[in-house]
């Protein structure tokens, strides 16, 4: 079966400014592809040459085993929930959301039928007499979504649909989209900045940077097997602690020392017989460095780091330190006595270690 998107050697330009560089990405039927990466690394100006929208400027585009490149947004079989919802103010919740069926000339039985399933699905069958304007951020969000889901289209496209809404809601909606598309079975294209919507939605993401694609893969695959320091430090809440460190050959081990500020070195040894050079930057996520027996494991070091700064965080206590000149957070639990300004044994799990090149900033383990 075809990929239902396969985007081939893409690029986007705007006179001579390149926007998107050879882009190549595949979903099959039933994904839920995230793009996500800072503020102008190009995901909504990918998300709108999928739409058609923008027209490309190199490269091929198919839908549904169907070359799009030049196919007008109307003839593309999509469907789009914009961040500002796009709602008629003038019409009611049930016209907003048959508004498009009606331009097509689907019959009024199968309008009603569709407006129905929709409304049951997204739990607004009591809002459909109403305007848009008598609806909180949350309700005219699932309006937005009903007016694409009457669509049944090869492709849904969400162009960061929650950014509008509070914390709470937006922990609430997310759930709500990761289930229709559970339900549905449908692929969805989405676009986020924020990396936790990222992890919770996707089965597949698309992390950028600069018009330029750093790595695709799962979310787990994103988040303990990072391309490279970028998505290292964007992928993961708190990020991934990156720490220059000296390697030097211990045997079959790998003894790994970072500077201390005013005394000895810590010293680690990585017992997994990795090949490294002399310099490098040890990856280790927060829950990687933790208290010492709650972790097991062959490849866990005891040692003594001086505190800095102590953040509860309910299930969670976050501790800061100082290694190689950064700042290292470890997470440990939540009834962990720790005090500012005093010393406290983390046990550091080496069988997580990730290393990056300190030059390229790309992984080597």
């Amino acid at each position: 079966m075809a990929p239902i998107l396969n985007i081939n050697n893409l690029y986007k330009s705007y006179g001579q400014t390149e926007i998107l560089k050879d882009i190549n990405v595949s979903i099959e039927k039933g994904d839920f592809l995230v793009l996500v990466g800072p503020s102008g690394c190009g995901k909504s100006t990918l998300l709108n040459c999928i739409a058609g929208l923008e027209p490309i400027t190199g490269g091929q585009l198919n839908i549904a085993g169907q070359d799009m490149t030049n196919v007008s947004p109307k003839d593309r079989n999509i469907a789009m929930v914009f961040q500002s919802y796009a709602l008629y103010p003038t019409m009611s919740v049930a016209k907003n959301i048959t508004f498009g069926m009606k331009v097509r000339g689907v019959d009024k039985s199968v309008q009603d039928q569709k407006l129905a399933e929709v409304a049951k699905q997204l739990q607004i069958e009591k809002l459909l007499n109403r305007k848009p304007s008598q609806l909180s951020g949350g309700q005219r969000q699932r309006v937005a979504m009903g007016r694409a889901l009457v669509r049944d289209p090869a492709l849904f496209l969400f162009d960061e649909p929650l950014s509008n809404l509070d914390a709470k809601l937006r922990v609430e909606m997310r759930t709500e989209i990761k289930r229709l598309h559970q339900d549905l079975h449908a692929s969805m294209v989405y676009v986020t900045h924020d990396q936790i919507e990222a992890m919770t939605l996707a089965t597949k993401i698309v992390v950028m940077k600069d018009g330029i694609i750093q790595q695709i893969g799962t979310p787990a695959e994103i988040y303990r097997q990072p391309a490279n320091l970028f998505v290292a430090d964007f992928m993961g809440s708190p990020a991934m602690n990156l720490i220059p460190a000296k390697v030097s050959t211990d045997g079959n081990a790998r003894r790994i020392e970072i500077a201390r500020d005013g005394e000895a070195p810590l010293v680690l040894t990585d017992r997994r017989g990795v090949d490294l050079p002399k310099d490098v930057i040890i990856g280790l996520r927060p829950e990687d460095i933790t208290d010492p027996g709650s972790r097991q494991g062959d490849n866990l070091e005891l040692a003594d780091v001086h505190v800095d700064v102590v953040e509860p965080a309910g299930a969670d206590t976050y501790v800061v330190s100082r290694l190689g000149g950064k700042e290292v957070t470890a997470r440990l639990q939540a009834e962990t006595e720790v005090r500012p300004g005093a010393r406290a044994q983390f046990a550091f799990d080496l069988g997580k270690a990730t290393y990056f090149d300190p030059a390229s900033g790309a992984r080597l383990v």
